[in-house]
C-alpha cells in the first residue's frame, strides 16, 4: 500500500496541492484526473519520489517495488531491448551482477561463498531463473519480434520503443505500478492487450490518461485533481462523470428550494413583524431564515466547450460516390458510396493515408486515378489533421479570424461563438498565431461548426484537446445528424459514434456496418 499523508506542494507563491489524504491499495487501479495544469503528472512524480513534498510525506509498505512507466524514450539507447526490460527489476539485475563478480574472483573465499549463497537464495526467490523467459515473452505479447530482442534501444522505432518502455514497467508485476499516459502511440491492438492485462493485474495501478475508454475499462477507483485537492471517488471514469453532474444539478436544486423558502419567510417577516397578533410567528420565522442552509457551489476548475454541429439544411439522398481512386505512395483502387446515415470511421495503418484520402474529397488534391462524386444538397465542414496553414504568421485577433468564417459579422455574434471555445473576455483580442494546439483545435471547431456543413469530415479532431474537450467533442458527433467521415486515436469516439468500419491499407480492405469492438473483435 501507498499512503499520502497531509501532503502540501508549493511551487515559490503558488500551492499546487495541500492537505492531501489518499490511500492507494492492492488489487485497485486509481485513475488521477483533472483539468490541464491542475498536476496530475506533477502528484505522480510525487508518488514516485521523483520531487519531495513541501510537508507531509509519501509512505510505501517495507519492502513494497515501484515501477514507473518511462517517459524519456532515450533513456535506455545504450541498452538491449531484452536487457532494458530486464532492467525493470533493479534489485533482480543488482544481484545478478554481485553474483557474477563474485564467480569471477580469482581469490574465492569461504566468506564469498557465504555470501554467493545468499545472493543465490535472493535470485531464486525473485524468480531470476524464470526472468529472461518471462522478458521475452512479456515482448512478444506486446508485438516485439525474438529478432529486436538483441537491438539496442537507440535503433528501435519510436512506436517499438514504447512497447519495450511498458514492458519494462509492466516486468515482473511489481507492487504498485505507476503509468502516465500509457496509451500513447499504442496501435489497438496493444491497448486492448493492455487494458486485458491490467484488469488480471494482482497489485496497486495509478495511472494518468486522456484515454477515456482506457479509464472506464480498468478503473476502480477515480482521484479527481481540483482547485489544489485530491479526492477519491469509487467507480471509473463515466460513473465519476455522471455522479459530480447529478451532485451539482442536486446542489443548484436545493439552494433554489432553500432561496425560494428564504423569499416567502423574508415577505412574511416584512408583512408581520410589526403586528402584535403576528410578532411570534414572525420571530419564528426570522430564526428559521437563520438556520437556513445554502450549499456553495464551486465551479471546476474543468471547462467544456460547447460543441454542436448543426447543419444548415438536410442532406438528400446521394451523398458521395468513390470510385476506383489511387494516389500514388498512398493507397490504389479505393471505392466505396456514403450513405445518408453514416458515420464512417477511417482506420490505416499509415495515417497520412486517411489524409490524403480527405485531402482529396475536399479538392485539396487531386487523384491519380478514379473519380469522386459528390451529391448535389452536399456541403461539407472540414476539419483538417494539420491546421498550421490557418495560423501561422496570421496577426489577426481571434475576434477577426472567426468573422472571416461566419456570415454574420456582428461582434457579438462573433464572441458568443468564441465563448463557446472557451474564449472569454480579453482573449478575443488575443493574435490567433500565437495560440496553443489545444486552442487552434478549438478555433477550428468554431470554424467547422459556423460552416454548417450537412456532411462532416473529421481527421484526428482530438489531437491536442484535453479530456473536456474530448468529452464535449464526443457529444456533438453523437447528436450529429448527418452523415460523417472521420478519423480518430480515440478509442470511445470510435465505439460511440461510428456505425461503419473503412480500412485502408494500399487497397480497401475491410467495410462494414458494424462498431468498433464489434471490428476490433472485442466485448
Amino acid at each position: 500500500m501507498i499512503s499520502v499523508n497531509n501532503v502540501r506542494l508549493q511551487f515559490g507563491g503558488r500551492v499546487l496541492f495541500d492537505e492531501v489524504n489518499l490511500k492507494f491499495s492492492k488489487g485497485n487501479c486509481y485513475g488521477i484526473i483533472g483539468a490541464n495544469g491542475a498536476g496530475k503528472s506533477t502528484f505522480l512524480k510525487l508518488l514516485s519520489g521523483q520531487i519531495e513534498p513541501s510537508s507531509g510525506d509519501v509512505v510505501i509498505d517495507r519492502g513494497e517495488r515501484m515501477s514507473v512507466l518511462a517517459q524519456n524514450q532515450n533513456a535506455y539507447d545504450n541498452l538491449s531491448v531484452l536487457d532494458t526490460v530486464l532492467g525493470g527489476y533493479g534489485r533482480l539485475i543488482e544481484v545478478m551482477h554481485k553474483r557474477d563478480e563474485l564467480y569471477a574472483k580469482a581469490d574465492f573465499t569461504e566468506e564469498d561463498g557465504v555470501l554467493a549463497g545468499e545472493l543465490e537464495n535472493e535470485f531464486l526467490e525473485m524468480g531470476g531463473w524464470e526472468a529472461e523467459g518471462e522478458a521475452e515473452t512479456l515482448l512478444q505479447d506486446l508485438g516485439i519480434k525474438p529478432d529486436f530482442f538483441g537491438v539496442l534501444m537507440a535503433d528501435m522505432e519510436p512506436k517499438q520503443k514504447v512497447k519495450v518502455l511498458l514492458a519494462r514497467a509492466l516486468f515482473k508485476y511489481p507492487d504498485i505500478l505507476v503509468l502516465d499516459e500509457p496509451t500513447n502511440n499504442l496501435d489497438a491492438k496493444t491497448v486492448n492487450w493492455l487494458e486485458n492485462y491490467l484488469l488480471d493485474f494482482p497489485n496497486t495501478v495509478i495511472v494518468v490518461s486522456h484515454n477515456r475508454y482506457f479509464l472506464n475499462k480498468i478503473c476502480t477507483h477515480i482521484c479527481d485533481v481540483d482547485y489544489g485537492k485530491i479526492n477519491m471517488y469509487v467507480g471509473n471514469y463515466d460513473f465519476w462523470y455522471e455522479a459530480s453532474q447529478l451532485a451539482a444539478r442536486q446542489a443548484k436544486e436545493q439552494n433554489k428550494k432553500a432561496e425560494q423558502r428564504a423569499k416567502e419567510l423574508q415577505d412574511f417577516i416584512a408583512r408581520f413583524s410589526a403586528n402584535a397578533s403576528k410578532s411570534k410567528q414572525a420571530t419564528s420565522r426570522k430564526k428559521e431564515l437563520e438556520k437556513l442552509e445554502f450549499v456553495e457551489i464551486k465551479p471546476s476548475s474543468r471547462k467544456y466547450p460547447y460543441i454542436d454541429f448543426r447543419p444548415e439544411r438536410e442532406v438528400g439522398n446521394e451523398v458521395l460516390k468513390v470510385e476506383g481512386l489511387s494516389k500514388y505512395g498512398h493507397f490504389d483502387n479505393v471505392s466505396f458510396v456514403v450513405n445518408k446515415g453514416d458515420k464512417i470511421a477511417f482506420l490505416s495503418d499509415k495515417a497520412n493515408d486517411v489524409t490524403m484520402l480527405y485531402k482529396i474529397l475536399v479538392g485539396e488534391e487531386q487523384p491519380d486515378k478514379g473519380y469522386i462524386k459528390w451529391g448535389s444538397t452536399v456541403k461539407i465542414s472540414y476539419l483538417p489533421e494539420n491546421n498550421e496553414k490557418y495560423f501561422k504568421d496570421c496577426d489577426l485577433s481571434l475576434m477577426d479570424w472567426l468573422a472571416q468564417f461566419s456570415k454574420e459579422k456582428d461582434a457579438t455574434f462573433v464572441r458568443s461563438w468564441l465563448g463557446r471555445m472557451l474564449f472569454t473576455g480579453e482573449e478575443g483580442n488575443k493574435k490567433a498565431k500565437v495560440l496553443s494546439g489545444g486552442e487552434k483545435v478549438r478555433c477550428m471547431m468554431a470554424k467547422a461548426m459556423l460552416a454548417a456543413g450537412n456532411v462532416l469530415i473529421l481527421d484526428e479532431p482530438t489531437n491536442h484537446l484535453d479530456l473536456e474537450s474530448i468529452t464535449a467533442l464526443n457529444k456533438g458527433m453523437i447528436n450529429y445528424k448527418s452523415p460523417m467521415l472521420f478519423s480518430t486515436q480515440d478509442h470511445e469516439i470510435l465505439q460511440t459514434v461510428a456505425n461503419r468500419i473503412i480500412v485502408i491499407n494500399g487497397t480497401k480492405t475491410f467495410d462494414k456496418e458494424c462498431t468498433y469492438n464489434e471490428y476490433l473483435g472485442i466485448d
